[in-house]
Parts: C-alpha cells; sequence; structure tokens
C-alpha cells in the first residue's frame, strides 16, 4: 500500500539527540534522554540516521574543528528538515551558549535555541505525551546512560576561574560552581544500583572542587566516601589543574584500592616563557616538583597529560625544552595539540599568533612520534605481568578470537585497549590477564587459567 503524501517521513514523538564534544556535554545529553523519557518520548542517541519528530544537537565550542563540526551537522540536519525526514531542530550546548545571537541569523531552519544550562527549557515547552501519573519526576541528576552499563561519567562540577590565556571554556560555562558532595554521593548509589561499576570522574578543573563550597578543597573528602560505597570498583580521575593541587587526593589514592592510580593533568607546556604567555599559574620548576610529588606519594601511578605546540612565544629552544620534558618524564599517556587562536581569549587579544600552522605541526608530529616511542617501550615492559582487565566485548563468534578490555590505567575512548585471548568473562565482568604481547597503544594477552 502506498504511502498518503500527507503522512510524515519522520516518527512522532521520537525524540533524536546527538551528542558533540566531551564527555562533560554527554552527562548533559544523558539529563536530557532522561527527561524526555519521563514525559513519554521515545529516545535515541545519536543515531547514524536521524528520524525524529525533534533533533536535539548538543554542540561543541571549544575549537575550531570541533565548531565546524557542530555547524556542519546542523546544516545538514537543516537538509534532512527540508527533505521531511525529520521533524524539528532543537540546538544546545557550547556553542549555542557562546555565539547564539549569530547561529540566529545563520542559520533560520533551526526552530528552537537553547545554551548550555537553559536546556530544561526545551523540555517544559514539548507537549506531555506520558500517561497521567506514570511516574515521578526524575531526580536533577538522574540520567538515561549512553556508555555501557558498567561504566559512567560523573560530573562534579562546573565552569572555570583559571582563565588560561588559550582557553575559553570560562568565557562558555562561566566560574567554577561545585556540585554538592552529598548530591554527587546520591547519584553514585543510584548508578551502582543499575550495575554501574566504574566512575571516571570528570569536571572543568577537578583541582578546585569544593572551594566555592566551604572554601577548601573537598576533592579528597568525596573520593573517600566514594570509595567507601559497595559495589564501585573503580575511580579514575580527569581533569586536575597543576596550580593549586589538592595534594591530599594523592594520599586518598594510595590508602583506597578502588581508586585507580591514574591521574589526568593537563600540563600544556614545560618553558617558563610559554607557561607565562599562557598564563598557567604555575612554572616549570614548581611542574616537576609536582610531578615528583605525585610519583613519590602515589607509586606505580599512571599519568595523562595533554600538551600544546605553537603557542606564542614557542621558538625552537622551547619545543626541544618540551621535547626534552617529554623524554625524561615518559608520560604513560599523552595527547597533544596545535595551537588555534580562540576569539575573546586573552591570547588572542594581546598575542601575536606568528608561528606558521606547517611549523606547529611539524612540532605536534615529532611530540607525537616521541611519545609513540615512548608509550611501546612501557608497554613492553609489561609483558609477563598479570593485570585486572574489565572486559568491554567478548563476542566468541569474532573472527579473530579477543575479547577487549581495560586495566585502571585506562580510560574509556582515549587511552589504550588489551585483547584478551580465551577469555571466558562476560562484558562488564574484570578477568585476570597475562600479558604476552605490547603494541605503542595496546597489549595483547590470554586470561589467567584459560587452556592456551
Amino acid at each position: 500500500m502506498a504511502e498518503s503524501a500527507s503522512e510524515p517521513l519522520f516518527t512522532p514523538g521520537r525524540v533524536d539527540v546527538i551528542s558533540m564534544g566531551c564527555s562533560k556535554n554527554l552527562v548533559d545529553s544523558e539529563r536530557l534522554l532522561r527527561r524526555l523519557q519521563a514525559k513519554g518520548y521515545h529516545t535515541v542517541h545519536d543515531s547514524d540516521a536521524p528520524c525524529g519528530e525533534w533533533v536535539m544537537v548538543n554542540t561543541c565550542g571549544f575549537i575550531g574543528d570541533a565548531k565546524e563540526e557542530s555547524i556542519n551537522l546542523i546544516l545538514q540536519l537543516a537538509q534532512a528538515k527540508e527533505e521531511g525526514r525529520i521533524g524539528h531542530i532543537a540546538v544546545m550546548g557550547c556553542l549555542s551558549e557562546r555565539y547564539l545571537a549569530d547561529l540566529k541569523e545563520e542559520i533560520g531552519e533551526v526552530d528552537r535555541w537553547y545554551g548550555k544550562f537553559n536546556w530544561n527549557l526545551f523540555i517544559d515547552e514539548l507537549p506531555d505525551r506520558a500517561a497521567s501519573g506514570s511516574a515521578a519526576a526524575p531526580r536533577p541528576w538522574e540520567r538515561q546512560l549512553t556508555t555501557p552499563a558498567w561504566s559512567a561519567y560523573l560530573k562534579i562540577s562546573e565552569g572555570c576561574n583559571r582563565f588560561c590565556a588559550f582557553c575559553a571554556i570560562p568565557l562558555i560555562t562561566g566560574r567554577h560552581k561545585s556540585r554538592p558532595r552529598t548530591e554527587i554521593l546520591d547519584e553514585v548509589r543510584s548508578l551502582v544500583a543499575k550495575g554501574v561499576k566504574e566512575f571516571n570522574i570528570i569536571a572543568q578543573d577537578l583541582s578546585s572542587y569544593g572551594l566555592d563550597l566551604s572554601g577548601g578543597s573537598e576533592l579528597a573528602q568525596l573520593l573517600d566516601e566514594m570509595a567507601d560505597i559497595p559495589g564501585v570498583e573503580w575511580i579514575r580521575l580527569h581533569y586536575a589543574y597543576p596550580a593549586d593541587f589538592p595534594m591530599d587526593i594523592l594520599d586518598v589514592m594510595r590508602r583506597r584500592p578502588n581508586i585507580c592510580n591514574y591521574l589526568d593533568i593537563a600540563l600544556q607546556h614545560i618553558s617558563d616563557p610559554v607557561l607565562t604567555n599562557m598564563r598557567r599559574h604555575i612554572d616549570k620548576e614548581g611542574t616537576l616538583r609536582l610531578l615528583d610529588e605525585i610519583r613519590r606519594r602515589v607509586p606505580g601511578i599512571r599519568i595523562r597529560t595533554t600538551l600544546m605546540t605553537g603557542f606564542p612565544g614557542e621558538g625552537e629552544k622551547e619545543f626541544e625544552e618540551l621535547m626534552d620534558f617529554v623524554r625524561t618524564q615518559r608520560f604513560d599517556r599523552m595527547g597533544a595539540f596545535a595551537y588555534c587562536e580562540e576569539d575573546d581569549t586573552w591570547s588572542a587579544r594581546h598575542l601575536d599568533d606568528s608561528i606558521p600552522e606547517e611549523v606547529k605541526q611539524e612540532r605536534l608530529q615529532k611530540l607525537m612520534d616521541l611519545q609513540e616511542e615512548i608509550a611501546l617501550e612501557l608497554n613492553t615492559a609489561l609483558i609477563g605481568q598479570t593485570l585486572r582487565v574489565l572486559i568491554e566485548k567478548n563476542d566468541p563468534e569474532a573472527a579473530d578470537g579477543y575479547a577487549i578490555g581495560r586495566t585502571q590505567w585506562d580510560s574509556p575512548e582515549v587511552d589504550p585497549e588489551v585483547l584478551v585471548s580465551h577469555c571466558t568473562a562476560a562484558p562488564g565482568e574484570f578477568a585476570d590477564v597475562l600479558i604476552t604481547g605490547a603494541e605503542p597503544f595496546e597489549l595483547i594477552g590470554h586470561q589467567v587459567g584459560s587452556d592456551v
């Protein structure tokens, strides 16, 4: 039977939510999904072929490439709307928080615009499709997980007071605001009850957690209380800031076995002239002293950092100083990017972005080539050791016969994986794995006790 021309191509009552950018954005999308479901809508996250009555795009506005990706997606959805494949478009998140007036003027096909913090208005403005009295309203922190059932991101604060020269985050998120500990712990207990055992703690600035609540850092206390909750197997820390680092968390990490020996701390550079230009509030001596103390207090800790090439003031001497820093420190995990001037930041207003792009990229490649060599050496040193691995995929029919997992030193999406042969553990379970081989960004092994 032929479809009536009057029938929509999209699915009434369905809302597609598409998340761009970082895990902090993802948490906001998950909260949105939960509220949409409570209102009676069918939700789909990150569909390859969105066909909802509404499509909500949670945008990223951090760097140029991310902004361009968000805009291109909105334009593609505008075309889909014109063709009748989706009903309406809504936009939220960092990009629209920062450039709302310009976006409204340039992309008229979008039906509703929201920023990073007022997306609840979208829920309020939608008709209620839920049956009368069907369920209690979600608590503020409740969400529909889009990550595997055993793993969740836990956002403990929003915003940043640091105002580094290159960074637009404070312009988007505003001042640092910590969530109350009691609320966070209630969320953790709720997630554990649903089967979550791995918690990746995230914030724009983990080091400042609690300063706005009590005048002092509360991160160590939060970690201690989280570690006490039965069912919490792994707690992993992301996005600490090196200046004013809360040293007391190191004693908690060493003492509590379910806090991973892992720290994600963006250092950006090591040369004093560049750090001064970056307005990083710490110098080379302070950085080296901090790294030494972290490793002294938490033996065996794995440090992930992020570095930048081509920032104004980085000559060949400063870049070689950065290379020597990486050679000496031998970071277990490292990412890097080339400097890109961002609108309205301090560096855009006051510094000359005169280093050619090809030089920035050449330096970036040299830095990452060096890190690949270091990563291979560090992974090779693990051959013969038995590691506890959280299994994420295990398909007995897979052609290569490998399950895939991660150690406590590996954060989802960004860090190496472990390929495990002869694995009987199901996804979400832990397995003891003997490491038998290594590549720069993955380990190879078999489950202990298996018939190899």
